[in-house]
């Protein structure tokens, strides 16, 4: 009950005080939502809008929801299948879980990873030494992708 309550209060607040560059809504089920999430100014992901799959689980708000990107990203916390590498997104001992971080705070949490990636933490080992060794070709091979698949 508690979990239904709050997930109803937090999604009434994405859908009335989103997040800069962020909406989030219900797909179907309430503990099956999406989001979309623009990419950056002046990042290579910019002009695209980046689709999110997010499970709630049973547990929530004592566990994290699941979240994984949708769209293809290039990037080198965000592995193919749309995982994305992020402590806020796991329980802690290894992770930075807590239950009075929201699906708000996620998703801004993971906008802020597509701007400033973290290459010491990476799911892609390749996307993550060419991000630290030769970024203009990161860049280049982001906005690629992100003109490809994230794209109007």
């Amino acid at each position: 009950m508690q979990r239904v309550s709050r997930l109803t209060r937090e999604l009434s607040l994405l859908a009335t005080e989103p997040p800069p560059g962020i909406t989030c809504w219900q797909n179907g089920q309430l503990d099956d939502l999406r989001a979309q999430i623009l990419g950056g100014v002046d990042t290579p992901y910019e002009k695209g809008i980046f689709n999110l799959e997010i499970i709630v689980p049973e547990r929530y708000p004592f566990e994290p929801p699941k979240i994984r990107f949708l769209t293809p990203i290039y990037h080198p916390n965000i592995d193919s299948a749309g995982r994305i590498c992020l402590d806020v997104l796991k329980l802690p001992p290894k992770g930075a879980w807590r239950p009075s971080l929201n699906i708000s705070t996620l998703l801004t949490s993971i906008q802020l990873l597509m701007a400033e990636p973290n290459p010491d933490d990476p799911l892609m080992a390749d996307i993550s030494s060419e991000y630290k060794y030769n970024k203009q070709l990161f860049l280049l091979n982001a906005k690629e992708w992100t003109e490809k698949y994230a794209g109007q």
